[in-house]
Protein backbone atom coordinates (compact mmCIF):
# COMPACT_ATOMS: atom_id res chain seq x y z
CA UNK A 1 0.00 0.00 0.00
CA UNK A 2 1.41 3.18 -0.83
CA UNK A 3 0.55 6.40 1.94
CA UNK A 4 -0.81 8.86 -1.12
CA UNK A 5 -1.15 7.97 -4.34
CA UNK A 6 2.06 7.63 -6.12
CA UNK A 7 5.72 7.54 -4.20
CA UNK A 8 8.84 8.60 -4.86
CA UNK A 9 11.93 7.67 -2.78
CA UNK A 10 15.69 8.43 -2.26
CA UNK A 11 18.37 6.81 -0.73
CA UNK A 12 21.22 8.82 0.62
CA UNK A 13 24.74 8.54 1.89
CA UNK A 14 25.48 9.82 5.91
CA UNK A 15 27.56 12.93 4.26
CA UNK A 16 24.37 14.23 2.47
CA UNK A 17 22.65 17.34 4.27
CA UNK A 18 19.23 16.48 4.66
CA UNK A 19 18.01 20.29 5.19
CA UNK A 20 19.27 20.86 1.30
CA UNK A 21 17.14 17.28 -0.07
CA UNK A 22 13.86 19.01 2.00
CA UNK A 23 14.65 22.46 1.09
CA UNK A 24 14.90 21.41 -2.81
CA UNK A 25 11.94 19.41 -2.28
CA UNK A 26 10.11 22.29 -0.64
CA UNK A 27 11.04 24.60 -2.94
CA UNK A 28 9.47 22.49 -6.04
CA UNK A 29 5.88 22.59 -3.81
CA UNK A 30 5.89 19.80 -1.46
CA UNK A 31 4.48 19.72 1.88
CA UNK A 32 7.03 18.42 4.70
CA UNK A 33 3.66 16.79 5.63
CA UNK A 34 4.40 14.92 2.31
CA UNK A 35 7.53 13.72 3.64
CA UNK A 36 8.44 11.00 5.45
CA UNK A 37 12.59 9.86 6.26
CA UNK A 38 13.68 7.10 7.57
CA UNK A 39 17.18 7.37 9.10
CA UNK A 40 19.82 4.63 10.23
CA UNK A 41 20.27 4.86 14.34
CA UNK A 42 23.98 5.72 13.24
CA UNK A 43 23.50 8.60 10.88
CA UNK A 44 24.43 11.75 11.82
CA UNK A 45 21.13 13.44 12.38
CA UNK A 46 19.89 10.49 14.50
CA UNK A 47 22.85 10.33 16.85
CA UNK A 48 21.56 13.94 18.18
CA UNK A 49 18.43 12.63 18.76
CA UNK A 50 19.32 9.68 20.44
CA UNK A 51 21.84 11.73 22.61
CA UNK A 52 19.97 14.37 23.26
CA UNK A 53 19.58 15.16 27.14
CA UNK A 54 17.61 18.37 27.27
CA UNK A 55 18.07 20.34 30.42
CA UNK A 56 20.89 18.00 31.45
CA UNK A 57 23.13 21.62 31.85
CA UNK A 58 24.66 21.14 28.49
CA UNK A 59 23.04 24.25 26.89
CA UNK A 60 24.93 23.92 23.70
CA UNK A 61 24.11 20.04 23.39
CA UNK A 62 20.70 20.84 24.16
CA UNK A 63 19.38 23.39 22.21
CA UNK A 64 21.04 21.77 19.33
CA UNK A 65 18.80 18.43 20.40
CA UNK A 66 15.87 20.53 21.00
CA UNK A 67 15.91 22.43 16.93
CA UNK A 68 16.55 18.75 15.91
CA UNK A 69 13.91 17.39 17.42
CA UNK A 70 11.87 20.76 16.43
CA UNK A 71 12.77 20.01 12.42
CA UNK A 72 11.79 16.36 12.89
CA UNK A 73 8.23 17.29 14.25
CA UNK A 74 7.57 19.08 10.76
CA UNK A 75 7.07 16.26 8.93
CA UNK A 76 4.64 13.64 7.70
CA UNK A 77 7.03 11.12 9.64
CA UNK A 78 10.84 10.53 10.83
CA UNK A 79 11.34 6.87 12.13
CA UNK A 80 14.80 6.27 13.61
CA UNK A 81 14.48 1.88 14.06
CA UNK A 82 15.66 1.64 17.79
CA UNK A 83 15.64 5.41 18.35
CA UNK A 84 12.24 6.80 18.18
CA UNK A 85 9.93 8.42 15.92
CA UNK A 86 7.89 11.55 14.95
CA UNK A 87 4.54 11.33 13.49
CA UNK A 88 2.31 14.17 11.82
CA UNK A 89 0.27 13.11 9.48
CA UNK A 90 -2.53 10.47 10.54
CA UNK A 91 -1.80 8.79 6.89
CA UNK A 92 1.66 7.91 7.73
CA UNK A 93 0.18 6.95 11.14
CA UNK A 94 -2.24 4.36 10.12
CA UNK A 95 0.31 3.00 7.37
CA UNK A 96 3.31 2.70 10.06
CA UNK A 97 1.09 1.10 12.78
CA UNK A 98 -0.38 -1.71 10.85
CA UNK A 99 -1.27 -4.95 12.54
CA UNK A 100 1.30 -6.87 10.39
CA UNK A 101 3.50 -9.57 12.08
CA UNK A 102 6.83 -9.85 10.46
CA UNK A 103 9.16 -11.71 12.35
CA UNK A 104 11.72 -12.59 10.10
CA UNK A 105 11.98 -8.66 9.08
CA UNK A 106 14.18 -6.70 10.94
CA UNK A 107 12.58 -2.77 12.43
CA UNK A 108 13.96 -0.80 9.62
CA UNK A 109 12.72 -3.30 6.72
CA UNK A 110 9.38 -3.90 8.80
CA UNK A 111 8.75 0.30 8.66
CA UNK A 112 9.54 0.21 4.86
CA UNK A 113 6.96 -2.69 4.26
CA UNK A 114 4.53 -0.71 6.45
CA UNK A 115 5.49 2.49 3.97
CA UNK A 116 4.25 0.09 1.12
CA UNK A 117 7.71 -1.57 -0.63
CA UNK A 118 7.44 -5.14 -1.10
CA UNK A 119 9.07 -7.11 1.33
CA UNK A 120 12.37 -8.26 -0.89
CA UNK A 121 12.41 -4.52 -1.90
CA UNK A 122 12.21 -3.74 2.34
CA UNK A 123 15.02 -5.77 3.11
CA UNK A 124 17.64 -4.93 -0.16
CA UNK A 125 16.66 -1.15 1.28
CA UNK A 126 17.13 -1.85 4.64
CA UNK A 127 20.45 -3.41 4.29
CA UNK A 128 21.57 -0.37 2.36
CA UNK A 129 19.80 2.06 5.04
CA UNK A 130 22.10 0.76 7.47
CA UNK A 131 25.25 0.97 5.21
CA UNK A 132 24.29 4.33 3.35
CA UNK A 133 22.21 6.12 6.07
CA UNK A 134 19.04 7.64 4.90
CA UNK A 135 16.07 7.26 3.00
CA UNK A 136 13.31 9.88 2.27
CA UNK A 137 10.36 9.22 1.06
CA UNK A 138 7.52 11.68 -0.81
CA UNK A 139 3.90 10.78 -1.21
CA UNK A 140 2.89 12.66 -4.19
CA UNK A 141 -0.84 12.95 -5.34
CA UNK A 142 -0.18 12.15 -8.81
CA UNK A 143 2.57 10.36 -10.91
CA UNK A 144 3.82 13.50 -12.70
CA UNK A 145 4.51 15.30 -9.09
CA UNK A 146 6.64 11.54 -8.40
CA UNK A 147 8.39 11.87 -11.53
CA UNK A 148 9.38 15.42 -10.64
CA UNK A 149 10.26 14.45 -7.22
CA UNK A 150 12.48 11.38 -8.39
CA UNK A 151 14.59 13.82 -10.65
CA UNK A 152 14.90 16.43 -7.68
CA UNK A 153 16.27 13.47 -5.46
CA UNK A 154 18.62 12.56 -7.59
CA UNK A 155 20.03 15.89 -8.23
CA UNK A 156 20.15 16.57 -4.20
CA UNK A 157 22.71 13.54 -4.25
CA UNK A 158 20.59 10.61 -3.90
CA UNK A 159 22.35 6.89 -4.67
CA UNK A 160 19.10 5.47 -5.65
CA UNK A 161 15.57 7.04 -6.50
CA UNK A 162 12.31 5.80 -7.80
CA UNK A 163 8.90 5.47 -7.96
CA UNK A 164 7.40 2.73 -5.16
CA UNK A 165 6.10 1.65 -8.10
CA UNK A 166 8.82 0.96 -10.67
CA UNK A 167 10.80 -0.39 -7.27
CA UNK A 168 7.92 -3.31 -7.70
CA UNK A 169 8.08 -3.70 -11.12
CA UNK A 170 11.69 -4.08 -10.92
CA UNK A 171 11.34 -6.76 -8.56
CA UNK A 172 8.95 -8.87 -10.38
CA UNK A 173 11.39 -8.77 -13.12
CA UNK A 174 13.91 -9.85 -11.29
CA UNK A 175 11.68 -12.65 -9.63
CA UNK A 176 10.26 -13.94 -12.92
CA UNK A 177 13.85 -14.11 -14.35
Amino acid sequence: MSVNGTVAYGMYPRTVALPEVVYALNRAGFQNTDICMVLSPAHPVATVVSDAKIGDGEQDKSATSARMIGWFSQFGAVIIPTVGFFIRSQTFFRALFSEKYMPALSLGSRTLVDLGFSEGEARRLGHQLCDVGALVYVSCQESSKADWAIELLRSAGAREAASLELAQAIEAVGAAA
